[in-house]
């Protein structure tokens, strides 16, 4: 059961994501634990009017059993035990905050693997340095606070598709240079890792110092300098580079100051906005039903999208 269709009265048995806990004081004297809980469905305020429960961590996950309860016309959770999620429940993360489709463990031996087979050396270096510095964040990290790719794994999701669909246009366009698409796929969005803060199910809570200040296509651009540099590679091939995250989001209104000016940025750029626009309409379709329209979605100038039925 989702908490959004919780209702008095129902049994609730379940993991769930504490986003505050504290204990307070009634009018009595009495003190109790007042928290908010969540999954992917939303949020609910729970008690649990035991005073001696130390309140769980914000961010933990938890095991509660608990009752529906209305107050003041809002559901409440009634809390009746509660404790630390552990390593053998094996949590099913997807039912608590959006997630990747696919294992992150997977998408990253991908990523990883192209990024070995990255034939020219500098490029090779400088990609495999930045993916160093990722480190293990990358697993959980999303690519967005909101927008596309907002959830658990979203940038090596948003990552690997990219790579996917560069590989299959490099099919039908030979000429482009390979190991300088896949380095420019691979990179692109890695100063995302600077630009937000995020915990380790890849909730972001804002954007840091360093995101509100230079965002992610200046740091990325500073990371690339800082990781030819220590690796030694060639300054040439990392001004590609630059130039590729410089110009991935095409316009000045967009953030880039500089539009793609060689083929591999434009395929870049081209290939990022596919995905990210096809992310957005997956989401706002599957909340709309078959023959009819979504909701405006912000991402794609306020448009309302068309579900086709499936066929019969």
């Amino acid at each position: 059961m989702l908490l959004s269709e919780i209702k008095r009265d129902d049994r609730f048995e379940g993991y769930l994501i504490v986003r505050s806990a504290e204990q307070r004081a009634a009018a009595s004297g009495k003190h109790y634990l007042d928290m908010t809980l969540a999954d992917r469905s939303g949020s609910i305020n729970a008690k649990m009017w035991d005073g001696t429960v130390q309140p769980p961590a914000a961010g933990s996950i938890v095991k509660v059993r608990a009752a529906g309860n209305e107050f003041n016309g809002r559901m409440q959770l009634r809390i009746e035990k509660i404790r630390i999620a552990e390593n053998q429940d094996n949590v099913d993360m997807s039912s608590l905050i959006p997630c990747a489709p696919e294992d992150p463990h997977l998408m990253q031996t991908e990523i990883i693997r192209a990024a070995d087979h990255i034939q020219d050396e500098d490029l090779r270096k400088i990609t495999c340095a930045l993916l160093d510095r990722a480190g293990a964040s990358l697993l959980t990290f999303p690519a967005a606070k909101q927008m596309h790719h907002a959830e658990r794994s979203g940038l090596l999701h948003h990552m690997t598709t990219m790579l996917r669909a560069a590989n299959a246009l490099m099919t039908v366009y030979p000429r482009l240079n390979r190991d300088l698409l896949t380095a420019g796929v691979i990179v692109h969005d890695l100063a995302k890792i600077d630009e937000m803060d995020a915990d380790a199910l890849g909730l972001v809570s804002d954007y840091s110092v360093d995101g509100k200040l230079l965002g992610h296509i200046v740091r990325g651009v500073v990371n690339i300098q800082t990781a030819a540099e220590k690796t030694g590679a060639n300054p040439a091939k990392a001004l590609l580079l630059q130039h590729m995250v410089l110009s991935h989001h095409g316009i000045p209104e967009y953030g880039s100051p500089l539009p793609p000016k060689f083929p591999e940025a434009e395929v870049l750029h081209m290939i990022d906005t596919l995905d990210a626009r096809l992310f957005e309409m997956d989401e706002a379709l599957a909340r709309a039903v078959p023959g009819g329209f979504s909701e405006k979605v912000w991402g794609l100038d306020n448009r309302q999208l068309y579900r086709i039925p499936d066929e019969e």
